[in-house]
């Protein structure tokens, strides 16, 4: 049986206009983490250097448009945690690095 305090908030999240399934899916089991991007190496010319293959960890500027869309649910899903519930609790769960993570100690605290 699915408790109260979780009922409520699903229900808080679906019931907001700009939320989509994706903000759901951040909050309970696929969180946004950033990948490796790998720059192909490129070879010498008669104006420039070689350059070597690189890799650099993701930013908003070498996003593919669907890694856009997850970084941006998991932001939403973040906030709409971090607004739904009280400041009793807020320290405690705004100390997470994602909304999964997030979610997961409002479960074990509201869970006692």
């Amino acid at each position: 049986m699915i408790c109260q305090w979780r009922s409520r908030f699903l229900r808080y999240m679906i019931l907001r206009p700009y939320v989509c399934l994706t903000d759901l899916s951040a909050i309970l089991k696929c969180p946004y983490t950033p990948t490796i991007v790998t720059t192909p190496a490129v070879p010498a010319t008669e104006d420039s250097p070689a350059v070597p293959e690189q890799t650099t960890v993701e930013t908003a500027m070498n996003m593919t448009p669907e890694n856009r869309a997850h970084f941006e649910s998991e932001k939403e899903a973040i906030h709409l945690i971090l607004t739904g519930i009280g400041d009793e609790i807020y320290s405690t769960v705004d100390a997470c690095q994602t909304a999964q993570e997030m979610w997961e100690v409002f479960e074990r605290l509201q869970t006692r």
